[in-house]
């Protein structure tokens, strides 16, 4: 791992002790010094009315380009509904082996899918996608192990079953094992 740091920016409104307990999980993780930014966007730059989404691949895009630098990985954190052309909806993405990625929380709460709110499952889903996406970044792909935070998410419930960590094949792979 050559990186420097992370960043991770805040693109909308999240509770301070939200993104401190995101970034003290990531620095356990990947071993690396985290940084909290806030940025602005005008999000309706990416929305599709057809859709009623935002384009996550034009936004992730604008993340490498104006909030990126080659010594950090950095990744958004959104609180909007995230499309690609391909898919119905996105909990995140990322450039493999790149430098940014985004995630959202649009679609992490349990009210979406008629539960009661819950906001520690909230965070865990969070924590669980921006490490997900941090993990492209780094070059890992979708890994097979059911416990890996690698997995591949299609549903949230996808994200309940996976854990929060890598599992050792992943993390021997970007050098942490």
């Amino acid at each position: 791992m050559n990186q420097q740091n992370i960043t991770l920016i805040s693109f909308g409104h999240f509770r301070k002790d939200i993104l401190e307990s995101i970034s003290e999980n990531v620095r356990t993780e990947f071993l690396l010094p985290v940084f909290i930014k806030e940025g602005h966007l005008d999000l309706s730059d990416f929305y599709d009315s057809f859709r009623r989404q935002y384009n996550g691949n034009t936004i992730l895009k604008v993340i490498d380009t104006r909030f990126s630098s080659d010594i950090q990985k950095t990744i958004g954190l959104f609180s909007v509904d995230l499309f690609i052309p391909i898919l119905t909806f996105i909990f995140g993405q990322a450039m493999l082996n790149g430098r940014s990625g985004i995630a959202s929380l649009y679609r992490l709460s349990n009210e979406r899918y008629g539960l009661p709110a819950n906001e520690a499952i909230l965070l865990e889903r969070f924590r669980k996608e921006v490490i997900h996406e941090l993990g492209h970044t780094f070059g890992l792909v979708h890994c097979h192990i059911t416990s890996c935070v690698m997995r591949s998410s299609t549903y949230v419930e996808d994200i309940d079953q996976k854990g929060i960590s890598l599992c050792l094949k992943c993390r021997n792979e970007i050098g942490l094992g």
